[in-house]
């Protein structure tokens, strides 16, 4: 055998992550694969463990939803929310299904409250959200974990929840997760996260930042409020309730030209939509007005390229940029750019959503988003009429497909007839959207104060994070 050269050994494991873990110091007897000792997640473990630390089962009420199917109940106004309701830090309940009250009653343990967290347990583990007065009257599914903080407790709600979103919550959230296809993280695990103890000054400043956050949020959506109220009033439809006879017919030849015999596509508020657009003058056919109207392709996934937009990023009236894979460019059928309006194509729930894409740098539409390019109408008055009454039952038209398997095609977005507004109405519109955009930029920048705060905490000293609140501060 040949002697042991270390030189050799080496230049053989140059590039490649290795870690040595002595047998004594295994946090987890259970865990021996790679993934849980990554350099960087022993690293944040030594920073952590340098901090005095409360673990969330110590300090909160930690519960996960009721399990199996809920009962639906569309006149009710309790929200089941979802992991999907807590990916943006505030827990968001629109999209979610609402339940029977008698559910809600009998799972009071997970019945939620103004400054709870919750936290996605299984398929996108860690999305860890505020629950605000805007989100309830909610409770959860069995996915997601509550976590209710004592009152007594030295640990702030909003220093958690920044503290819960930053790379050593996350990543600490990811190094005990488990699974091979669908990750999961147990109520167990969750109650045995670590939190720092930071000074009460320091966790004030940050759940401070939070709190205009908050703020700033709210007066996006005042401004994304108004864009729609002045579209509505204008055209009068503040108060529309569309027709919906328990029957109705439609002629054979009607049927043969639009190649459609299903009941939806006849529905009389249909018919109702296009006389009041045709009464306006200005009613005009999407395809007669776009210069582009395609839908992106399944991404070449790579550490490098321009960020993904699919479904889920893509809101009512707003794209998310947060996390976004990256892909190659190349062979790509259309590019996303500044001002081009992308319609979710895919999906119970998501279908027809529509934002304006208002960010600097391009990005890729997957294969579930449809990119609108036009110059002959305001692009943010297009999103926001495509998401108005007019532009949804319009949608709800043409979706084709059955049992969740729904689709809307770009050749019959292009059939969707629009109101080409005066300008003077448009230039509205536009700038209460544009005011929402910046009104969400600012919150998007408080936030990510409020996380690198708590990180240079954790790395640095808590002088240090004040001093870059402070000077956050100073900024604005």
């Amino acid at each position: 055998m040949s002697p042991f050269n270390e030189d050799r050994l080496n230049g053989l494991l140059e590039g490649l992550e290795i870690s040595i873990v002595p047998n004594s110091e295994l946090e987890d007897d259970s865990r021996f694969d790679s993934q849980f000792f990554f350099k960087r997640y022993l690293a944040e473990h030594q920073a952590l463990h340098r901090l005095n630390l409360r673990e969330i089962g110590d300090i909160a009420f930690v519960t996960d939803g009721p399990h199996g199917y809920h009962v639906v109940d569309e006149k009710s106004p309790i929200a089941m929310l979802t992991a999907s309701c807590a990916s943006d830090w505030f827990a968001e309940r629109t999209g979610a299904d609402t339940i029977a009250k008698w559910v809600d009653d009998a799972n009071k343990r997970s019945s939620l409250q103004v400054d709870d967290l919750i936290l996605s347990t299984r398929g996108t583990v860690g999305n860890c959200a505020l629950v605000t007065r805007e989100a309830l009257p909610a409770n959860l599914d069995q996915d997601v974990a509550r976590i209710s903080l004592r009152a007594d407790s030295d640990i702030r709600p909003k220093y958690t929840v920044a503290y819960l979103n930053s790379k050593f919550g996350q990543d600490h959230i990811a190094r005990h997760a488990s699974g091979m296809v669908q990750q999961g993280l147990s109520l167990a695990k969750v109650r045995k996260v670590p939190i720092p103890v930071l000074a009460a000054n320091l966790q004030a400043a940050i759940a401070e930042c939070v709190d205009r956050a908050l703020e700033e949020r709210r007066n996006s959506v005042a401004s994304w409020t108004k864009a729609e109220d002045k579209l509505l009033d204008v055209l009068g439809l503040g108060d529309w309730a569309p027709p919906e006879p328990l029957t109705y017919g439609a002629r054979a030849s009607d049927a043969v030209a639009a190649g459609r015999l299903d009941a939806q596509y006849f529905r009389p508020l249909f018919q109702e939509v296009e006389q009041r657009l045709q009464a306006t003058g200005g009613a005009v056919a999407l395809r007669h007005i776009v210069t582009v109207n395609a839908r992106g392709r399944q991404p070449q996934y790579d550490d490098f390229g321009l960020s993904v937009i699919n479904s889920k990023h893509v809101r009512t009236n707003r794209v998310i940029l947060d996390n976004n894979r990256t892909a190659i460019e190349a062979g790509s059928p259309v590019q996303i750019c500044s001002g081009d309006v992308l319609v979710n194509g895919t999906g119970v729930g998501t279908i027809g959503r529509a934002a304006v894409y208002l960010h600097d740098e391009p990005a890729l539409p997957d294969n579930h988003v449809t990119v609108l390019r036009t110059d002959k109408i305001d692009p943010v008055f297009l999103s926001v009429f495509l998401n108005s009454p007019l532009g949804q039952r319009q949608i709800e038209r043409y979706i084709k497909g059955s049992s969740g398997q729904i689709e809307l095609y770009p050749h019959d977005i292009a059939q969707i007839v629009v109101w080409d507004a005066p300008d003077d109405v448009q230039q509205s519109v536009r700038n209460s959207v544009l005011s929402a955009f910046d009104a969400e930029h600012r919150a998007k920048s408080l936030l990510d104060a409020a996380k690198r705060a708590v990180e240079l905490a954790i790395e640095d000293s808590e002088d240090a994070a004040l001093a870059y609140l402070a000077s956050v501060e100073g900024a604005n």
